[in-house]
């Protein structure tokens, strides 16, 4: 049974509902610890003045804001409990929007809302009239003396509540999308045409089961050789090249015809090279799992991955 990390009641209207507070997610990072290389003890860091490099107890320790370099404003303890938000039990539906209309880059940290006890016909009441309206609500609440801007929805039958940015927290694409216009040749009808070719025989619907953290495995898998005492060899990588602008559409004709199973055109320059030997592709086949739909989206970006390293 999940823990809950806060409890509170969603404030709808003149409508209370006692909810808890669930993590959604269940992070699977490994950590190390520091050690001394020659014989393995444990690094420990300690807090120290800069300026005589005496240890400071926790305590002592103020907090200060740089207004210029190396000079610092101290703003007191008693002073931000001050600015703290008011603390409240409340969930406060403000608005309710259309998904679609919230931008992902707006979304933070997941959570399960879950009902308290006795508030359960009222929660499920709350959770019927948001899946037939098809709406999300966005609210604001207070989480560790922090407020947060929310946006909960209705799925599989519970409350879902993610925290969000607030707008002037998320960069705006402007310089990023300057320095694309920059310099940039404007795409030719038939590469834009082979492009969206490309990313329809791509395209699949989203299983998340498909897509499996695989740097953690293979380092899971090394701690367990290195635990048994086996030497483990460092392996040679090398990071794939950009594709020049004067190949993108060989590469986009071989990594179609990859994906499809079907040979290069004869005119190709790509095809003409697989000939001779020297235009391998190392596109595979779908297999009869993957035409029925077992995993295929990642197979398939599998096989786009390994198209764009053979160019």
């Amino acid at each position: 049974m999940p823990r809950a990390i806060w409890t509170g009641s969603i404030s709808f209207g003149l409508l209370n509902v006692p909810v808890k507070l669930y993590s959604a997610v269940s992070r699977r990072n490994i950590s190390f610890r520091e050690l001394r290389r020659s014989d393995g003890s444990r690094i420990r860091h300690k807090r120290v003045a800069e300026a005589d490099g005496a240890e400071v107890a926790y305590d002592e320790i103020v907090k200060g804001y740089e207004i210029a370099p190396e000079q610092y404003l101290v703003i007191t303890k008693e002073e931000l409990e001050e600015l703290d938000p008011k603390k409240t039990r409340a969930i406060e539906i403000q608005d309710f929007v259309d998904l679609e209309e919230i931008d992902p880059i707006y979304f933070d940290h997941p959570y399960y809302l879950g009902p308290d006890k006795g508030a359960e016909k009222a929660y499920a009441l709350l959770v019927k009239a948001m899946a037939d309206e098809g709406k999300v609500a966005i609210a604001r609440f207070v989480l560790r003396n922090k407020e947060n801007l929310a946006a909960i929805r209705a799925s599989g039958g519970v409350l879902l509540m993610a925290t969000m940015r607030f707008s002037d927290e998320v960069v705006p694409p402007d310089e990023i999308a300057e320095q694309v216009a920059e310099g940039a040749e404007k795409p030719r009808k038939q590469e834009v045409e082979m492009a969206r070719q490309l990313i329809s025989s791509l395209s699949s619907k989203f299983d998340p089961t498909a897509y499996k953290d695989e740097y953690r495995e293979e380092l899971l898998a090394l701690i367990e050789r290195k635990a048994k005492g086996e030497t483990v060899a460092a392996p040679e990588s090398e990071a794939p090249k950009p594709t020049r602008a004067p190949d993108l559409m060989a590469a986009l004709e071989e990594s179609l015809a990859a994906v499809r199973a079907e040979p290069l055109a004869a005119g190709s320059k790509k095809s003409q090279a697989s000939k001779k030997g020297g235009g391998r592709s190392t596109y595979k086949k779908k297999s009869t799992a993957s035409s029925n739909g077992s995993k295929g989206s990642g197979s398939k970006r599998s096989r786009a991955k390994s198209g764009a390293k053979s160019k």
